[in-house]
């Protein structure tokens, strides 16, 4: 029998893309086992990932393009494996390990397991297969499968609340996706090939920029703007997470919108490059600052805490649009900002469902009320304050190398003395004045543990409820101490000098 570590990484990558198929397929047809079948395929995945990760980290030159049935581009369907897709399938296995372990304890009755386990399966299958397609059309089917999934699971509570955000979160991700389409369809008509890599080709082959081009680029920026919740078009991202189930809030923030901000990141490295001006970059970097303050002052005056936590989440997206004008002084300062992503995956899922065991043990999420429960579960309130700390950027977690990277990016403009310099400072104190933010919003979050009174541990919850998100919190901080691994896949992306 030949050892996994001999199996090649193509066939493994292309068996991380059907496994994934598999266990949705398979729960969806035996939905009596689904739980079984999730949680076995769960471990199963996070460890076909993990192996693929590492043989990718052995291998001299270990982009890997696999042409499905034989048939390589522009005829059949490439999947593409670099080290931004690695880590993206790195950051999604762990989390969606999390969220699925959490589910068995939170997740109650037959007919509720019968309809969480397949919707989300089919959504972690969808997001492993959004990361290693390699043509922008399978990149929009594969999107809308996340949003489908996506929507379906947000309705899952059933409550109006919950149907309303559902509705509204399927309206807007049917925009971004008609936006994105509409990008493809001008592209595939001025080049004719849909494979990023031989578009990307041909886009820098062209001494002039056409209009089809330009245009593509607008819509395709924009539509995934929308499905991302990136500032100004962030309006159905709150009433989705706060409404949907704990273990789906995680995902949702951690991350489906991680996956729309991938493309546009995908799209600029690669066919967009050669569009990247200091302007758009500029304009892009001043939404994501505003979103930064806008949302952070949003979760200081919500009074629920699932709000104040997606309301964070709007926020912490600003971050990832520093991406662009960074990169205009430095151009490897993108690998900062995918860290950034990662760590605020890990962060952002622990506190989601360190937040939905406050709630299912006091049977609300008012900030105002959950001291008493606060103070009986101080596993709970520990996890909080472990991610809460890689939120706010402090050492040594992964949020402070993410931001470190972020600042060491932005700093040669400001000692540079170029005309630049101005535009380097803001940028600097936005990072800065950010993790304040985050630290007031934070603090707010844990807060009622200290303040005196009974402590009341409220209704009994799994024992996978309190550990799970504990351990989620460890990784968010341990995240800091492996950082150089992760730097170094990142140096094998395509398009990514």
């Amino acid at each position: 029998m030949m050892p996994l570590a001999a199996v090649p990484l193509s066939t493994l990558t292309a068996g991380l893309a059907a496994g994934g198929l598999l266990v949705a397929i398979l729960a969806t047809a035996f939905p009596r086992a689904a739980q079984g079948i999730g949680a076995i395929g769960a471990v199963l995945l996070a460890g076909l990932t993990a192996l693929v990760a590492v043989l990718f980290a052995g291998e001299p030159e270990p982009v890997t393009r696999i042409g499905l049935g034989g048939w390589e581009a522009p005829l059949g369907v490439v999947l593409h494996l670099d080290g931004l897709a690695v880590v993206m399938l790195g950051m999604t296995a762990a989390t969606s390990l999390a969220a699925s372990l959490y589910a068995v304890g939170y997740i109650d009755g037959p007919a509720a397991r019968r309809q969480f386990w397949p919707l989300w399966l089919w959504l972690w299958a969808a997001l492993n297969l959004l990361f290693l397609s390699g043509d922008v059309f399978n990149l929009y089917v594969t999107l809308e499968l996340v949003g489908l999934a996506a929507v379906a699971l947000v309705a899952l509570a059933g409550s109006p609340s919950a149907v309303t955000a559902a509705m509204r979160y399927l309206l807007v991700s049917l925009m971004g996706s008609m936006a994105y389409l509409m990008g493809v369809a001008l592209l595939y008509g001025q080049y004719g090939v849909l494979d990023l890599v031989e578009m990307a080709g041909l886009v820098a082959a062209d001494p002039t920029i056409p209009r089809a081009t330009l245009l593509a680029a607008a819509l395709m920026t924009a539509g995934l703007m929308l499905k991302a919740a990136l500032l100004p078009l962030h309006m159905w991202l709150a009433p989705a997470h706060g409404a949907a189930p704990a273990p789906v809030s995680a995902v949702l923030s951690a991350l489906v919108v991680a996956a729309s901000f991938y493309l546009i990141l995908r799209l600029w490295l690669g066919v967009f490059a050669p569009l990247r001006v200091p302007g758009i970059g500029m304009v892009l970097g001043t939404f994501g600052v505003a979103a930064l303050v806008w949302g952070s002052l949003q979760a200081l005056q919500a009074t629920r805490l699932k709000r104040i936590i997606a309301y964070s989440t709007v926020a912490q997206l600003g971050y990832l649009l520093l991406a662009f004008p960074l990169m205009a002084i430095t151009p490897g300062a993108w690998k900062g900002v995918v860290f950034l992503a990662v760590a605020h995956a890990l962060a952002k899922g622990a506190v989601f469902l360190a937040a939905g065991t406050l709630q299912r043990a006091a049977g609300h999420d008012r900030l105002a009320d959950l001291g008493p429960v606060l103070r009986a579960r101080g596993r709970i309130a520990f996890a909080m304050g472990l991610a809460g700390m890689s939120l706010v950027g402090l050492p040594p977690t992964g949020g402070f190398v993410a931001k470190y990277l972020l600042l060491d990016a932005a700093l040669p403009g400001v000692v540079g003395g170029t005309g630049g310099m101005a535009l380097a400072v803001f940028w600097v104190a936005a990072i800065l004045g950010g993790g304040l933010l985050s630290g007031a919003y934070v603090l707010r979050m844990v807060a009622p543990a200290f303040h005196r009174g009974a402590p009341d541990p409220g209704q009994a919850v799994s024992a996978w409820m309190v550990w799970v998100p504990m351990l989620l919190a460890l990784a968010s901080v341990l995240l800091g101490l492996v950082g150089v691994p992760i730097m170094l896949m990142l140096g094998h992306t395509t398009g990514g000098a």
